[in-house]
């Protein structure tokens, strides 16, 4: 599969870059877009400062931009919670995307999107202060009445980022568990 990967607040680390050769490992070919131009930071604060001060109309155009030269292949798009929610966006306005994969993060839904039956797995801490269990039941139905496919699996007692080995979220067991399950949910889409 041909995979756009977005980071999170914490911008283009060392763990996205890890997670995309995983990916490449498995066979897909995969871009890691940095949508922060070069800034990474230490805490969710500082990340979220940046992200609100630079817009979310600004990072949403730089994600179209990175994505556009391969969106004609069909992509599964995927990213870790902000870039989740980029991810999101990007799949449900593009009529060829092949998959949308969420890592710790949704997004709103536009009333008047439509995925006509589009694959979509979200793994998510349970509970998770980003993605309170009334937002979770309310994104699912509505993700489900554009028409798309939609698997949920929930992490008792992972922190938010668990799949990133240098954050205190991380939850080796419950990472583990959320590759195996994307990986097949990627090999699944190759049919």
């Amino acid at each position: 599969m041909n995979i756009m990967l977005f980071h999170s607040t914490y911008g283009l680390r060392p763990a996205v870059h890890r997670a995309a050769d995983r990916l490449r490992a498995a066979g897909h070919e995969v871009w890691t877009p940095d949508l922060f131009e070069g800034r990474t930071f230490d805490t969710v604060e500082e990340g979220m400062a940046y992200k609100d001060g630079t817009g979310k109309e600004e990072l949403l155009r730089r994600a179209v931009l990175a994505a556009a030269p391969y969106s004609e292949r069909g992509l599964v798009y995927a990213g870790f919670s902000f870039g989740a929610s980029v991810a999101q966006t990007l799949a449900l306005g593009d009529d060829r995307a092949r998959g949308l994969l969420l890592l710790h993060g949704t997004s709103d839904i536009a009333q008047s999107a439509s995925a006509d039956e589009l694959p979509v797995q979200l793994h998510v801490a349970e509970p998770d202060p980003f993605e309170t269990d009334d937002w979770l039941t309310a994104w699912y139905l509505r993700m489900g009445r554009t028409g798309a496919d939609v698997e949920v699996y929930r992490y008792a007692g992972a922190g938010h980022l668990y799949t990133d080995p240098d954050l205190p979220d991380y939850d080796e067991e419950a990472a583990e568990a959320t590759w195996r399950v994307a990986l097949g949910f990627l090999d699944s889409l190759e049919d």
